[in-house]
């Protein structure tokens, strides 16, 4: 993986998650306690042995500048080795980024620096595990000039991605980006072939793309909406299934673009099998940890009326937490999350140094970072008291505190 550069787009609003993204870009979201979503690209990447990287930003990416700046700046650039943020420059014209397409096009001058002879395109705000090793050498193997990872999915959800249609050599022969109706597989009247967003391009190749693109003023410089669909008819573009190695059904891969997937995807991680392992030594995803203490739970007074007993099961609990008395059921906890006597909390997600009081009761909720709950408050019990404090409810139900919000 010598010659190749991954270019990792976290720019996005996240708009849909908000009000987890007031503060923050998407990719920079807490996952799974310890982690931020951007760290499973960025992971993968190693993992597959790539080893050059940029990661363009350009949304509220302070607290993603920083994280990368702590947990990822630990490749030898002495041996050509990278992680590295680029915000948008304007070095080409005086717009910001406009697309995913021009994001990448207004990096072409750092790009060619690397001078890498192909590019892995992905997204910084997916939940998966992918060797894009293999994803690369196929795209080598079969002499294309660009190629799309894809995974089945229900037809109903094809509206929210880039569909394609492909013939028995996988060549991509028709793609449609966010069809209202989407094109099934054949044979398979239920399911549609969908983009995951990730691309191998040869290096050439792409920069002649992305330099006619630009001079097309009805472009909306974006890869699905514009680059692949222009591409399809007078290049080689090859579909590469994403599977399962031991099912050979579509592997793990989450969009965690708003509250009630994100909340799902998290929930999915504290199963007793989940199908995202993050205790797999040949797989380690990385992250910035910073030096805390273990997880501590005290008292285990049975005698108190109520009890006091400090537990936690079927969770994940992260370093620096103390859960003192109160009972945790089903929840993701951060770093540094402080749960108090006689509070309960199910079925919950708490960002970093989160305090609950005592008797607390907080069910289907996620907590942004530092929210401090008094005493004897309830989160996810009653509707109209959650909405009366101006906390959001997604459609499914979970209230998501943001940290700005003082009880």
């Amino acid at each position: 993986m010598q010659n190749v550069l991954a270019v990792v787009l976290a720019g996005g609003k996240g708009s849909r998650l908000e009000p987890l993204t007031r503060d923050r870009t998407k990719p920079a979201v807490p996952f799974g306690g310890c982690f931020r979503i951007i760290d499973f690209s960025l992971s993968n990447c190693l993992n597959s042995g790539i080893r050059k990287i940029l990661v363009v930003t350009q949304y509220k990416a302070a607290s993603l500048e920083r994280h990368i700046e702590l947990g990822w700046h630990f490749l030898p650039a002495e041996l050509g080795e990278f992680v590295n943020v680029r915000p948008p420059e304007q070095r080409i014209d005086e717009n910001w980024y406009l697309g995913t397409a021009d994001a990448i096009y207004q990096n072409i001058y750092t790009i060619e620096k690397v001078q890498p002879k192909y590019i892995v395109v992905l997204s910084g705000d997916h939940v998966y595990r992918m060797d894009y090793s293999l994803f690369v050498r196929e795209h080598i193997a079969s002499k294309a000039d660009a190629s799309v990872a894809c995974l089945s999915v229900p037809l109903e959800d094809g509206r929210r991605f880039g569909v394609m249609q492909i013939d028995n050599n996988r060549r991509i022969v028709k793609f449609r980006e966010k069809p209202l109706d989407p094109d099934p597989i054949p044979g398979h009247p239920d399911l549609c072939l969908a983009s995951m967003g990730i691309y191998v391009f040869n290096t050439d190749f792409l920069f002649d793309r992305l330099c006619r693109d630009a001079n097309d003023p009805s472009s909306h410089r974006d890869f699905g909406k514009d680059i692949i669909p222009s591409i399809i008819d007078s290049s080689c573009i090859m579909a590469w299934p994403f599977h399962n190695d031991e099912t050979g059904q579509s592997a793990y891969w989450r969009d965690v673009g708003t509250l009630d997937s994100y909340y799902e995807a998290n929930m999915d991680l504290i199963s007793v099998q989940p199908e995202l392992n993050l205790y797999d030594a040949n797989w380690p995803i990385r992250t910035w940890q910073p030096p805390l203490p273990p997880p501590k739970f005290v008292f285990n007074d049975h005698d108190h009326s109520p009890p006091r007993v400090g537990s936690a099961v079927d969770s994940l609990v992260c370093s620096g937490t103390i859960i003192s008395g109160g009972t945790v059921e089903r929840c993701v906890l951060s770093p540094l999350v402080r749960v108090r006597s006689f509070a309960t909390v199910r079925d919950s997600i708490l960002f970093e140094g989160v305090d609950i009081g005592r008797n607390c009761r907080i069910q289907r909720a996620i907590i942004d970072k530092g929210v401090q709950i008094p005493d004897g408050v309830s989160i996810g019990v009653d509707r109209a008291a959650d909405l009366a404090r101006g906390l959001t409810i997604s459609e499914g139900g979970v209230v998501a505190v943001a940290r700005s919000v003082r009880f």
